[in-house]
């Protein structure tokens, strides 16, 4: 299946938002940096990047600190080649410590589909390992699992 293009549809913009979600779920910086253009722009917290090559790197000190990373993104709006989503990811660090990360992305794409801006603003909340509720495979959710929605998150 060839990457949705704007202008986005509900159901462009949905598997657009999927595809985001596995690439990040991959754990694999070089294959994430292609879904962005050569000179893409992110603010991720209080941290910015500005090209694939920062967001390689970005990305790798980010698997290296959150263990066992899994990810679940939502649609939230969209509108010609901008999407909004909502994410949450449960992760742990190196001391066994876990946590769920709670965020949204604002998202605008040039005409090929390519990511030219990424806003990404991140809460972390402590939990218990008891309250983890994502314990599928590393690796893309399966499709059966239930979405933030679903999760009541």
């Amino acid at each position: 299946m060839a990457s949705p293009v704007p202008p986005f549809t509900l159901e462009t913009a949905t598997q657009k938002v999927r595809l985001a979600e596995d690439g990040w779920n991959s754990r694999n910086p070089e294959r994430v940096s292609l879904a962005y253009t050569p000179d893409s722009r992110w603010r991720n917290r209080a941290e910015f990047a500005n090209g694939r090559a920062e967001i390689v790197a970005f990305l790798t000190r980010k698997w290296a600190k959150e263990l066992d990373y899994r990810l679940i993104k939502e649609l939230w709006a969209f509108t010609g080649n901008r999407i909004a989503v909502r994410f949450a990811y449960e992760w742990h660090d190196d001391s066994g410590n876990w946590f769920r990360s709670y965020g949204n992305e604002n998202w605008e794409f040039d005409a090929e589909g390519l990511m030219q801006r990424r806003f990404a603003c991140i809460n972390d909340l402590p939990i218990a390992e008891a309250d983890r509720k994502y314990h599928w495979p590393l690796g893309r959710r399966p499709d059966d699992h239930p979405g933030l929605s679903d999760l009541g998150l």
